[in-house]
């Protein structure tokens, strides 16, 4: 297979089984999730408890002061890696193009210098949580190959990304079946791996929140 047949493929089975399988996964997961269920509250509702469970998804985003004192360096990375990688596949007019072509959305899209320079800062955030990771011994002791395969997952698409943005390494054509392939690879593994705490995380919040804010807790 040439690097046309390849892109050619990537472009068109290779995302739509990459898709059948994600959506199938994530609705497998939320299944799981949800089948759980959930015991009945019998206490009495405290006034703004509708809203707590989405206060709940705010307010658990943001640092807590006391923890971002102690773990700056994994907050900032953390936070650079999370808002670069959205602004790259959000905001850069390739993708907008893709999104636009598949569900009939768009929007505007950012300079591409701009999301380029985002996109850098990014990868650089990302091997520096790699790094620290290593580094760290309570970190290091902790992780399983499942936090290396989600970090590598995530950085395979904004590499591959930002070396066929440029004709770095490989022919334009073969990076950017790379790169589309490594999209592909990070949608199929998404539900099946931690990477899936990009939903999870919502849910749970939300539900700690409105179990807590149902009994009157702070939040």
């Amino acid at each position: 297979m040439n690097d046309m047949a390849l892109l050619l493929w990537a472009r068109g089975p290779g995302l739509q089984i990459a898709l059948v399988v994600f959506i199938a996964g994530m609705l497998l997961k939320l299944f799981e999730i949800f089948s759980l269920g959930r015991k009945k509250d019998l206490s009495t509702p405290r006034p703004g408890k509708a809203w707590s469970g989405l206060k709940t998804i705010f307010s658990r985003s943001l640092p807590d002061k006391t923890l971002l004192k102690r773990s700056f360096p994994t907050y900032l990375m953390g936070y650079t890696f999370h808002i670069g990688f959205f602004i790259a596949l959000l905001f850069l007019a390739p993708h907008i193009e893709l999104f636009r072509n598949t569900t009939g959305l768009g929007w505007p899209a950012l300079p591409g210098a701009l999301v380029d320079g985002i996109s850098l800062l990014t990868i650089v955030a990302l091997l520096l949580m790699l790094g620290y990771r290593l580094y760290h011994p309570v970190k290091r002791f902790l992780s399983t190959f499942d936090d290396y395969a989600s970090w590598a997952l995530t950085m395979a698409p904004l590499l591959s990304g930002y070396l066929a943005f440029h004709h770095l390494l490989l022919p334009y054509t073969q990076m950017l079946a790379l790169h589309i392939l490594s999209v592909e690879l990070l949608l199929v593994c998404m539900p099946f791996t931690k990477l899936f705490h990009t939903v999870s995380l919502f849910i749970s919040r939300w539900y700690n929140g409105d179990a807590l804010g149902h009994k009157g807790a702070r939040l």
